[in-house]
């Protein structure tokens, strides 16, 4: 059987549908072009097609105008879902999350490949040490997840498989709790802690001015930093709370000898915001003399003057095996994307201070990782990762609980909201073409009213006609723009004004302008 013209070649319809000259179905009812694999869209097409066929209407409509005027249906009477698929500690170790991490300049990158794929719309990445995320507006919740599982497993080499054994979804409502619970430091391995908030923000400005960072995705983060604000602003949750760097310090004073506290030699690899962090908890735990190993001093000068008494050594990045060497805690917070230390670079060190037993600590903050695990099979090294930061966190669980408790009331009220925000979004393309379509018989009416006047009229007159036309429209549109515009606030009127609009679509035809509307974003984004 032939492939219709009605279907093929038509950008819209392969856009919505996949159709390609290498995954094609013949059936009985000609339903061309439905991928072999999705057994569920088929069967409930052909059914479709069958039920809206009746014999007197076969001779005359094909199966294929049915599917061609149904299908996009599927994608536009449905609102977009909003789609997390992640990877955190809680779900994939670190060997995980450091080959998907993705640094913040390829952030932008990363959304337009994302928005490049058939289903979605609109995407976000947060990649920190903890967690790699992927934000998304899906046209189809099961397909947005298969094309961004299979993007995930092109840029990291992780196959599909091993991806979904890790991965948690979430959709709408859940994925709105769940960044509103990250940003309020809920799902962080430390309850509380401040520095996911600033990623999140970071988030938001990298994104601006990112085609496909929209108002959805980015109405979202925006609203997750409100959220992450007051919850650390009504709740004592940030009381005592500990950071990842902190919590490494606490990590290395815990498998330190406790005569060794004061004596010990401590190495900081990297001078930027963790390692920042890292050198303030080793001066408030008592060590007044450490080694900070960074690309130049700047950084390191402006941390020297910021904590004054405090003996800071710089060294060049030339000189860290060298520095490694003279210390018995190594810390590493670095961006770098390969390994500083292997087992071939420790193995050659001379043993640590015979005080701490001879066996040096590399405290690794990083993803993807500064140590390679291969350390850890050298006598005389241990390594930890921010995996290994459970151990330090897992206390006071009772306390824990009950600040998150507190917190939940604030997300609960805010997720609210912020539903009610995206509802009220739906009458926004039902205002535009209420005003086209009004103005669209303005001016077919005014051009029969200056046809009828002749050519002689003076541009006095022409403007004044004009102005009376438009200034009719104008009061007429008033009541209906007026009951079609919501805040979202108050879930009565939202109610109410979602009732309007359907209202209007149905006694204007405006949906079908809106699913043209529709058709033409998805077109045109596909083609740049």
């Amino acid at each position: 059987m032939a492939v219709s013209n009605a279907l093929v070649g038509c950008p819209k319809l392969e856009t919505l549908l996949n159709l390609s000259s290498t995954s094609t179905l013949q059936t009985p009812l000609g339903l061309i072009g439905v991928p072999r694999n999705n057994n569920r869209t088929r069967r409930g097409l052909i059914h479709r097609a069958r039920c809206e066929l009746s014999p007197s209407d076969s001779a005359t409509i094909s199966a294929l105008e049915q599917l061609k005027n149904s299908a996009p249906d599927r994608y536009t009477k449905e609102r977009s879902s909003i789609v997390v698929i992640g990877l955190s500690i809680h779900t994939a170790p670190v060997e995980m999350r450091e080959k998907l991490a993705i640094p913040e300049a390829e952030w932008p990158r990363a959304i337009g490949e994302l928005c490049g794929l058939n289903h979605i719309e609109e995407a976000a990445v947060l990649s920190t040490c903890n967690r790699m995320e992927i934000y998304v507006l899906a046209l189809s919740q099961h397909r947005g997840v298969k094309e961004v599982t299979e993007w995930m497993s092109k840029t990291s080499g992780i196959p599909v498989s091993e991806i979904c054994q890790h991965r948690f979804l979430l959709y709408n409502k859940d994925a709105t709790q769940h960044i509103f619970e990250v940003s309020a430091g809920l799902d962080s391995l430390v309850l509380g802690e401040g520095q996911i908030l600033a990623q999140v923000k970071q988030v938001v400005k990298v994104g601006q001015g990112v085609n496909g960072f929209g108002r959805n995705i980015s109405g979202l983060f925006k609203h997750a930093i409100t959220v992450g604000k007051r919850v650390r602003t009504e709740t004592n949750i940030a009381a005592g709370a500990v950071s990842v760097s902190s919590a490494a310090v606490e990590l290395a004073l815990m498998k330190l000898p406790e005569s060794s506290l004061a004596s010990a030699r401590m190495l900081i690899i990297g001078a930027g915001k963790m390692g920042k962090l890292v050198i303030k908890h080793l001066v408030a735990k008592g060590c007044n003399k450490m080694v900070v190993v960074n690309r130049s001093e700047e950084r390191v000068t402006a941390i020297r003057e910021e904590i004054p008494g405090v003996e800071i050594t710089y060294r060049p990045l030339d000189e860290m095996l060298a520095s490694a060497a003279e210390a018995d805690v190594v810390f590493t917070s670095t961006a770098s994307e390969s390994p500083l230390f292997l087992k071939e670079h420790v193995e050659t060190l001379p043993p640590a201070s015979p005080e701490i037993g001879g066996v040096r600590l590399f405290v690794d903050i990083s993803v993807p990782r500064n140590v390679g695990s291969c350390v850890n099979e050298v006598e005389t090294a241990r390594v930890y990762n921010v995996d290994d930061l459970k151990e330090v966190v897992a206390a006071n669980k009772e306390d824990r609980l009950r600040k998150a408790m507190e917190a939940q009331t604030i997300i609960a009220e805010e997720s609210n909201q912020f539903e009610a925000w995206r509802d009220s979004l739906e009458t926004v393309p039902t205002i535009k073409k209420l005003r086209a379509y009004a103005e669209r018989i303005r001016m077919a009416e005014l051009d029969k009213c200056m046809s009828k006047m002749g050519d002689d009229i003076n541009k006095k007159t022409t403007r004044a006609v004009d102005d009376l036309s438009r200034g009719i429209v104008n009061r007429f549109l008033h009541g209906p723009m007026q009951h079609l515009r919501c805040d979202g606030s108050d879930s009565r009127t939202l109610s109410e004004t979602l009732e309007n609009m359907h209202a209007l679509n149905r006694m204007y035809g405006l949906e079908k302008d809106i699913l043209e509307e529709k058709l033409k974003a998805m077109t045109s984004g596909q083609q740049k």
